[in-house]
């Protein structure tokens, strides 16, 4: 019998890969917010080219196998298409941080209602372990036998100051933490992000095996200069700290995107997309 949310794909992923934590996380959420009203048709999604992009193939949901670093802009493109979806991102930390840096740091600034999910293992894997923005400094690769001469960025802090409504980090390992949040990050009504830190078994092995720094935390910060000093608390470079884990941010006052556009208020009040708008 086929499984909710599961298609019949054959996964090819590395046995081991984390990934399949992160997929079964999302489906567990998804079944979850299907038993409390949304339909399987509600939900669309977007991914950018990677290790991560694989989940349109093994998530049974609509959406758009997109661009390197473009899955930011076609989320929003589906959200303006059609408000009443709930719109999920599946994007790498190359994809996000690198080739879509630009649309990342406006993303929190628009505040649309829509949930990107960063799979972070701080290297460009698929394509055989090239260094990221969030690879450690000195992390030696195929394309840098030398070493990455450039400090890594820490994308909560990033996603903090960019005006983020809703920030939080998981573990991949950890399945059912991991489709809490991600269960909060999809009810949040605005532009919510969520890193998802997982190893990778064949590339930059040395940032691995970091659960014993990992502790949770059960409540968002109170204020922004919180939030930021609870993201410090761990080195993307050098790997030294604790690494929190929780949402670290959301702010519920900010109106949506979609609620801010009259053309798109109206859509979602008639709960039609442009296909079925009739005046």
């Amino acid at each position: 019998m086929k499984k909710p949310f599961k298609t019949e794909a054959e996964i090819t992923w590395c046995p081991g890969c984390p990934n399949f934590m992160i997929l079964e996380s999302v489906r567990k959420t998804l079944m979850n917010l299907s038993e409390q009203g949304v339909q399987q048709k509600d939900f669309a999604m977007a991914t950018g080219i990677g290790c991560h992009g694989k989940m349109f193939d093994y998530l049974d949901i609509s959406g758009i196998y997109g661009l390197h670093g473009r899955v930011i802009p076609t989320m929003l493109g589906i959200k303006l298409g059609n408000p009443n979806l709930t719109v999920l991102g599946f994007a790498g930390d190359g994809d996000t941080y690198a080739e879509g840096m630009g649309h990342f740091v406006h993303a929190g600034r628009y505040n649309a209602n829509i949930t990107l999910i960063v799979h972070d293992n701080q290297a460009f894997a698929l394509t055989t372990g090239q260094a990221t923005p969030t690879s450690q400094k000195g992390y030696k690769n195929k394309a840098m036998p030398f070493g990455k001469p450039t400090l890594a960025l820490n994308p909560i802090k990033l996603a903090l100051t960019s005006r983020a409504s809703f920030v939080a980090r998981c573990n991949a390992r950890d399945i059912a933490h991991t489709s809490e949040i991600l269960e909060k990050a999809i009810k949040h009504n605005g532009f919510s992000f969520v890193e998802i830190l997982q190893d990778c078994i064949s590339f930059n092995l040395e940032t691995n095996n970091r659960d014993k720094q990992m502790y949770k935390f059960s409540q968002p910060c109170k204020d922004q200069e919180q939030a930021l000093k609870l993201a410090d608390e761990w080195d993307y470079d050098d790997g030294k700290g604790k690494i929190a884990l929780g949402i670290f941010w959301q702010d519920t006052t900010r109106t949506p995107l979609e609620e801010e556009l009259p053309q798109l208020k109206e859509l979602l009040k008639k709960k039609v997309g442009w296909t079925g708008f009739k005046r």
